[in-house]
């Protein structure tokens, strides 16, 4: 399945360093605002070392991991939504996208302007915020109008019901709170899901913060929600600044763009020295990018044999002929069952192996998947 995640922040917060890191594309990260302007986009692998492994045991022509797109969006100021930067082109691009990572500031550079002239990230994340707000906002009030207008004329029934969740949702933007941290039932959810609110879409804080500030051998931070971050922690001045930022946001995973951008430069074995040096065992961009996949709500099942092992994305929930669609719509459509592999049982045993064992299940359409399922599609 396709899926795409824009990264947005304040001008020279370190989004575009970010985004070269994770898909080794050079950017144009010069020093002065609105240096982006149209998307930047590259598809990245989702690191997942179950992939590896069940290749080891299939030894296949082809390994193909899931993916994501990530986008480069242009800088956002103050008053975006009203047409300030690049305003309604920003935002549109961000209507574009199936989630948001938020950079903010953590660093302090004096040869780097920061357009606010000072560094302060719960801040920065306020302004972004805030200028979603404000453009749903306007979306709500055009969908308000639409409704009173069609009370008046008696067009449809249970407008009143309708206009009265226009106008809490309204009460709840206007207090700052996104739509994505609202208890909306599931028939209210349906209601304004053709209304494409900006803040309802899923979001991750990353702040980015000075190489020297990079602790190496930390516990995770926890932060409200029990979420849990990179295991990159900081310490200091910027050791406040996230402590600040995770009472009021989260998830937040602390990253050092400059770091991981030149670690992108490097082999993968110098890589893993390096974070063996750290006493870590993923980089920051590892962490950011399975976060984004979990933020989504996705998990992966794989297919494995002679010709290829390969990862698929589906969402969590989904049944087993809407899986098999995935690969090709044809299976959907003709679904018998599907034989169904634990990863671990493949990589231990193989699929000979498991079978002869009764590690090997055979399911049917209401099979719920389970994330790490190896599986084998049977249709007519």
């Amino acid at each position: 399945m396709s899926l795409n995640i824009g990264i947005v922040g304040l001008p020279n917060v370190g989004k575009s360093t970010l985004f070269k890191a994770l898909t080794k594309r050079q950017v144009d990260c010069a020093n002065y605002p609105f240096c982006t302007i149209e998307p930047n986009k590259g598809i990245v692998a989702v690191p997942d070392e179950r992939l590896q492994r069940l290749a080891e045991v299939s030894k296949p022509e082809k390994i193909i991991p899931a993916t994501v797109e990530f986008v480069d969006i242009a800088g956002l100021v103050a008053g975006a939504s009203k047409g300030e930067g690049l305003g309604n082109k920003f935002l549109s691009h961000i209507r574009e996208v199936d989630a948001i990572v938020e950079v903010v500031r953590g660093f302090a550079d004096p040869n780097i302007i920061h357009v606010a002239g000072k560094i302060d990230p719960a801040a920065d994340v306020e302004i972004i915020n805030y200028e979603l707000i404000f453009a749903d906002l306007e979306t709500l009030g055009r969908r308000t109008s639409e409704l009173k207008s069609e009370a008046k004329a008696g067009l449809a029934p249970k407008l009143g019901e309708k206009i009265g969740l226009m106008e809490k949702i309204k009460t709840r933007l206007e207090a700052g709170e996104l739509v994505n941290s609202l208890d909306l039932t599931k028939d209210e959810g349906l209601e304004i899901r053709d209304l494409h609110f900006l803040t309802q879409k899923p979001i991750l804080y990353v702040l980015n913060v000075d190489e020297a500030s990079l602790n190496s051998s930390p516990p995770p931070l926890t932060i409200r929600g029990g979420a849990a971050v990179s295991p990159l922690n900081v310490r200091g001045d910027e050791g406040e600044l996230i402590t600040d930022l995770a009472k009021k946001f989260s998830p937040i995973i602390p990253i050092c763009a400059k770091l991981e951008s030149e670690l992108a430069e490097l082999a993968e074995n110098e890589v893993q020295d390096f974070l063996k040096e750290l006493g870590l065992k993923s980089t920051g961009l590892d962490t950011l990018i399975r976060a984004s996949y979990k933020t989504l709500g996705l998990i992966t099942y794989f297919t494995s044999g002679s010709d290829e092992t390969r990862a698929w994305t589906i969402k969590e929930g989904t049944k087993a002929p809407q899986a098999a669609g995935v690969i090709h719509t044809d299976f959907e459509k003709g679904f018998i069952r599907v034989e169904v592999i634990d990863w671990k049982d493949y990589v231990a045993y193989g699929e000979v192996g498991a079978k002869e064992k009764g590690l090997m299940r055979l399911e049917g359409k209401d099979y719920v998947m389970k994330d790490g399922d190896v599986c084998y599609f049977r249709s007519a």
